[in-house]
């Protein structure tokens, strides 16, 4: 297994991860953005925000427990209209070409419960720049607006759909498949299950106690009883 690492504002900003990211560019799993045609979409983003106002970001996945950003304020969020699922296939961060693990986007329909993470105002550039780091390495994702219930108020906010052009979109991976690539693959910054169990534990934490996360979960830990950590096929 190669040797883990973390995503951290540090690793973001000092450029730890490049060799490793430039190394998977290089051997074809993945193809990256170059630093001007992330900043493009970034600020192509933003121009809708105004900047004396603080910025909420809705997070759905490792957002919501590993942001690798500064946050002023996590508030529990519904968004509606959009809905998350396990449509990316990772090769390089929590799998590997010969067992890919499965990462969250956000996809039209349906409601999507998670965090709305509020930046403050006067740095909003410096933060996001550093989601962007972390989220728009290559083409998986589309930089979106969404309304966020906080429950008191509604927001806007910056979050992350799935490109459905995007070469590892997967479209509708069956339930089992999910849960056998969930509970087996392992990578990088680690085991995949981990990135479910973390998201399912925040859930818990907003007082959701069962749900599809929940479900998908059960049947992961299953799998990687019955398998082992690390299993191929």
């Amino acid at each position: 297994m190669t040797e883990r690492f973390d995503i951290s504002r540090e690793t973001l900003l000092s450029g730890e991860l490049s060799p490793h990211l430039q190394a998977a560019q290089d051997s074809g799993l993945i193809q990256l953005l170059t630093d001007e045609e992330r900043e493009a979409t970034r600020h192509a983003l933003l121009e809708r925000h105004t900047p004396s106002d603080d910025i909420f970001v809705f997070g759905f996945g490792s957002l919501m427990w590993n942001p690798a950003c500064e946050v002023a304020g996590f508030h529990p969020a519904l968004v509606r209209g959009w809905h998350r699922r396990f449509n990316l296939w990772t090769h390089l961060g929590r799998g590997t070409p010969e067992l890919p693990g499965l990462t969250l986007g956000l996809e039209a329909g349906g409601s999507c419960r998670g965090m709305a993470l509020c930046i403050e105002a006067g740095k909003v550039d410096s933060e996001t720049e550093i989601i962007w780091r972390r989220e728009m390495i290559a083409g998986a994702y589309i930089p979106i607006w969404v309304q966020a219930d906080l429950g008191d108020r509604t927001v806007p906010a910056v979050s992350f759909a799935i490109n459905p052009d995007y070469y590892r979109y997967g479209h509708r991976v069956p339930f089992n498949v999910q849960a056998h690539h969930i509970g087996c693959a392992e990578g990088p910054l680690g085991p995949c299950i981990e990135y479910l169990e973390n998201t399912v534990t925040v859930l818990e934490t907003m007082g959701l106690r069962r749900g599809p996360m929940h479900d998908l979960l059960k049947a992961a830990q299953k799998e990687r009883r019955k398998h082992g950590a690390g299993a191929t096929g």
